[in-house]
């Protein structure tokens, strides 16, 4: 998920850090150390590698409790063995005459084998002879082949010192060559190739306006909206320029810091969490009710069934209004839905009155003291005036406590435009975006809550009903940031 924007990011560091070492390569400002390079993504797995730390000290005293409950196991099975084993010590007199029978039997064996071993010495003698001719002659062999090889290996030594002072020579000014593969840890960090700077050097404008630029133009490549990727560069610039930089490693991690708060503040929207608001109607002894808005083609009628088993397994009780009377199916499809998940659809006739269905929804939730009601409607161009008119009139009679856009992840660009375009018309509350399991580009997730300024609420990562996720700003950061990467298609220039 979101592979595209990961390598935006991560180039973006690498480039900066080879701008600032080449110039103070140039400055005669730069020296080796010895330690380890940290990858961009390191530091994200750094972070959460503290917070297991953390939670696994909040688990030490019950651990401490099974070791010491697992100890005592151990000390019974020791004893049990112990008091086993000097039973053995007290025998009957039964036992004591088998083993007088076991002894005689054995002084019997005893002298059988000694029969049989002095045969055995003879011929043992005999192969002792034949194999030491053998090995005499393989001595000789070996000999011969030794001192050819011995040539051949003189040989071998010299041409290996040429190729190693021309390798020496290829080698980049920060041992990151592209002959030579880095060996890479757990962690997400490379041996070898740290720097510092004898003098320090502070990061100015020059140093990141080009790279900026290049970051600004990938993430327009990657559907990301022109306003959205202009915010991120100027932050990123803002938080970089002026920092003082003493080693290589400072200029990745300032870079991490700079793109993670830049992203932050752009998918951060604050808005109530639909569960919160359910919460709230219902102490107020109303439901909640919900309008659904989209174009065609986007999942909306299937989101609403999973959002309907959402709750159902949360302990709501949803009522389902199929408000699309006018597509053909629509009807059909949405009654599947609600037949599936096992939730209550109210319906008229294909070609009635579509805010009157929604109307009839809200009333039956009422009088059944229901908390969640799902409206679902046609699916229009965002260009249709006449349509958009029908939508405003079922949120004028519905009343709905939220109105959600339904955008579809891939469609990058597109989903931003049409989400601004029903929010000028019917002033939406929220988004959902489906198929974000699927979306490598990442640009609608990034973009479309900052574009209308609204939360993204939900997103759909899969086919199935249960495939629907709350969003989570911190998640979506871990996914852009903390994720393990293919470490050398990182490190490598």
């Amino acid at each position: 998920m979101f592979e595209s924007l990961k390598k935006k990011f991560s180039r973006t560091s690498e480039k900066l850090e080879e701008e600032l070492i080449e110039e103070a390569e140039k400055e005669d400002n730069l020296q080796e150390e010895s330690g380890q390079r940290f990858s961009f993504f390191s530091f994200g797995r750094k972070k959460e590698e503290e917070k297991e730390e953390e939670d696994d000290s909040n688990l030490l005293p019950e651990a401490t409790e099974e070791a010491e409950s697992e100890d005592v196991d151990i000390e019974e099975e020791v004893e049990e063995k112990k008091s086993g084993f000097f039973g053995f010590g007290k025998k009957s007199e039964d036992e004591k005459e088998d083993d007088e029978e076991s002894l005689e039997e054995e002084e019997v064996e005893e002298k059988k084998s000694h029969f049989w071993s002095r045969s055995k010495d003879k011929s043992d003698e005999e192969d002792d002879e034949e194999s030491l001719e053998e090995e005499e002659v393989e001595e000789k062999k070996s000999h011969f082949w030794r001192r050819n090889k011995d040539k051949s290996d003189e040989e071998d030594d010299e041409e290996s010192l040429e190729e190693e002072e021309v390798e020496e020579k290829k080698s980049h000014f920060w041992s990151r060559n592209k002959d030579k593969k880095e060996d890479i840890s757990a962690d997400g960090e490379a041996s070898g190739g740290i720097f510092s700077f004898v003098r320090e050097k502070t990061i100015s404008e020059k140093h990141v306006e080009d790279i900026l630029w290049e970051l600004e133009m990938e993430l327009l490549q990657g559907d990301v909206a022109m306003e959205v990727a202009t915010a991120v560069c100027e932050s990123v610039k803002e938080d970089l320029v002026g920092k003082k930089i003493k080693r290589s490693n400072d200029i990745t991690e300032y870079t991490y810091l700079a793109l993670r708060n830049a992203v932050s503040d752009i998918i951060d929207i604050p808005g109530k969490s639909m569960t919160e608001m359910i919460e709230e109607k219902k102490a107020q002894g109303e439901p909640l009710v919900v309008m659904f808005v989209g174009i065609n083609g986007t999942g909306k009628t299937t989101t609403i069934g999973k959002l309907a088993n959402y709750y159902l397994k949360k302990g709501y009780t949803p009522v389902i209004a199929a408000s699309d009377t006018f597509r053909a199916g629509a009807i059909e499809q949405v009654t599947y839905h609600a037949d599936n998940v096992g939730v209550k659809i109210i319906k008229h006739k294909k070609g009635s009155d579509p805010a009157a269905v929604a109307y009839d929804a809200v009333e039956h939730a009422k009088a059944q003291g229901k908390e969640l009601v799902l409206i679902d409607t046609a699916g229009r161009m965002q260009t249709n005036v006449n349509l958009m008119d029908e939508m405003k009139k079922i949120k004028r009679v519905a009343n709905p406590d939220l109105v959600i856009f339904v955008g579809d992840a891939l469609t990058g660009n597109d989903a931003t435009e049409q989400a601004s375009k029903f929010n000028e018309a019917i002033d939406i509350d929220g988004v959902i975006l489906t198929k974000a399991d699927a979306d490598s580009k990442g640009g609608a997730s990034l973009s479309i809550g900052y574009v209308i300024q609204r939360p993204i609420m939900f997103l759909g990562v899969g086919q199935g009903y249960d495939d629907i996720m709350e969003y989570d700003a911190e998640w979506m950061l871990d996914q852009l940031f903390s994720e393990s990467e293919d470490e050398a298609e990182v490190l490598e220039e």
